[in-house]
């Protein structure tokens, strides 16, 4: 059995500490600006436990995400407050029965999770109403600032906390969301220590994979070894995502590993295998892709395709840096493709053309990429009034903003034949003119390539925390037995955040 080279870290409890106090120190500042009074409670709901439909099995829980972010609280059913005044946090955890003792084990006093997640006092969510008319300075009914917001890549709006004697409060619904999200958006120090760990784990997944990949096996158990590293190793018990284990034509469907496509493929000899799979550690989580032949060795064909990617990947992450559009990197990454799938006598035309016409969206019909950090698709890819691009392609980039320093996206071009898009293409006069069909033809039925990386943004730079095998050579050399070099990463957690 592998083992990892990854150390387990203990994650302090202050990383939470310390996003609160940004949240706090940024809302104070936009009353200020706003010329309202600095008081008030941050106020939010965490997570419930969920039954399968009618039945009675609990379904694994995972916190909410905001949630999750102000407090780390891995438990079910609580409610939280901060003190804008003072920055004191409160946490209200649920009254349970003596039957929980019985089922589910010990019954943990107020003091335990008060000390566990540092906060400064906790009470029942029975008591919330009592405790924080209490705690008010203000005569007037106290103000809570709950969470009300659009998330912009799944178009749901976050939940308001909801509690017996809600209304006895006044109730701010669109102060919170955008100063909370814009937050998430900028990582710490801390965070991103536990993000390259969630990075090191997966990288290390992915690595495993390929060393064991064969024909004949079935995707779902090159998606058990990746979820079996991850768990065993890295006491990654959730997964970013559903993981897609794409092989041969599968692999150009972009969400493939969905419940009506449960990763059951047979692996063919030839075929290309596209995995998309990231564990998350500790909440935060890491979104990783490979791609290689089943069989170790790239045609020329697969090495074209393969290589076009690549090449796109490696020029995105060598020019981003605080400052630059993140809209101007898609088009980087696709005019790169085209470039390389030109040269390889797939196309024909002038670059800049193709570009005009929107040639790049019919073989990378996905964004470049997401933020990430406790969701997968991060929030905060579009700011309140920012205009989403309209045309093929552009339209499905999840974010059109500067990049900004401490931002934690997923660099992911890809290079698909979709007959979907390809037969209509081909069709228009508009785009045919650039498609050598007789060319193409011999790749339809060759899925798709995907390589994506998890990035930070540094002011003059970025930092590329994904540790897998990319070049053509070390991908066959990894996949025929040779050792894959992940340089361990040293984490060190301090108080604070930058």
């Amino acid at each position: 059995m592998a083992a990892s080279s990854s150390p387990l870290p203990e994650v302090p409890m202050e990383l939470h500490v310390a996003n609160r106090v940004k949240l706090v120190e940024s809302l104070r500042q936009h009353l200020s600006l706003s010329s309202r009074p600095v008081h008030g409670y941050v106020f939010l709901q965490g997570g419930e436990e969920k039954n399968r439909y009618c039945t009675d099995h609990v379904e694994l829980f995972r916190q909410e995400s905001y949630f999750a972010y102000l407090f780390g609280v891995r438990e079910p059913g609580f409610y939280g407050a901060i003190d804008i005044a003072t920055g004191n946090s409160t946490l209200f955890a649920p009254r349970l029965s003596q039957e929980y003792a019985v089922w589910l084990g010990e019954i943990k006093p107020l003091t335990y999770f008060k000390d566990r997640y540092m906060v400064s006092m906790a009470f029942y969510t029975d008591e919330i109403v009592k405790v924080l008319h209490e705690q008010c300075q203000q005569s007037e009914q106290p103000l809570l600032f709950l969470l009300h917001g659009l998330n912009t890549d799944s178009n749901l709006f976050s939940k308001p906390a909801e509690f017996e004697g809600i209304e006895k409060f006044e109730a701010d619904l669109g102060s919170l969301h955008p100063i909370l999200t814009e937050c998430r958006v900028l990582k710490t120090d801390m965070e991103l220590a536990v993000i390259q760990f969630a990075n090191d784990i997966s990288s290390e997944a992915h690595v495993e994979v390929m060393k064991k990949a064969r024909v004949g096996m079935k995707e779902y158990q090159l998606e058990s070894i990746f979820l079996h590293h991850t768990y065993m190793f890295g006491g990654c018990r959730h997964c970013s995502y559903t993981c897609i284990c794409a092989t041969g034509e599968n692999s150009s469907v972009l969400h493939y590993g969905h419940a009506a496509a449960p990763n059951e493929r047979t692996l063919q000899d030839g075929d290309m295998a596209l995995f998309d799979m990231g564990a998350e550690f500790n909440f935060y989580g890491s979104d990783i892709t490979c791609s290689f032949p089943v069989n170790g060795k790239f045609t020329s064909e697969q090495r074209l395709i393969y290589n076009a990617v690549l090449d796109a990947h490696n020029a995105v992450i060598s020019t981003m840096k605080s400052g630059v559009s993140w809209v101007d990197m898609h088009i980087l990454a696709e005019k790169t493709v085209l470039e390389a799938l030109k040269q390889g006598g797939l196309l024909v035309g002038d670059v800049d053309n193709m570009m005009i016409e929107r040639l790049g969206a019919v073989f990378m019909p996905h964004g470049l990429g997401h933020f990430l950090g406790i969701d997968t698709h991060d929030p905060g890819g579009y700011l309140k009034g920012a205009e989403r691009p309209k045309e093929p392609g552009l339209r499905a980039i999840r974010t059109s903003r500067e990049l900004l320093e401490g931002m934690v996206i997923t660099v992911e071009p890809g290079c698909y034949f979709i007959d979907a898009l390809l037969v209509p293409a081909m069709e228009s006069s508009r785009t045919s003119k650039f498609l050598k069909s007789e060319e193409i033809s011999k790749f339809r039925g060759f899925g798709g390539v995907r390589i994506e990386s998890d990035v930070y943004v540094t002011s003059n730079g970025c930092v590329n925390m994904t540790k897998c095998p990319r070049e053509v050579h070390d991908i066959e050399a990894v996949m025929a037995g040779a050792p894959w070099p992940i340089k361990k990463t040293s984490i060190h957690f301090e108080a604070g955040y930058s």
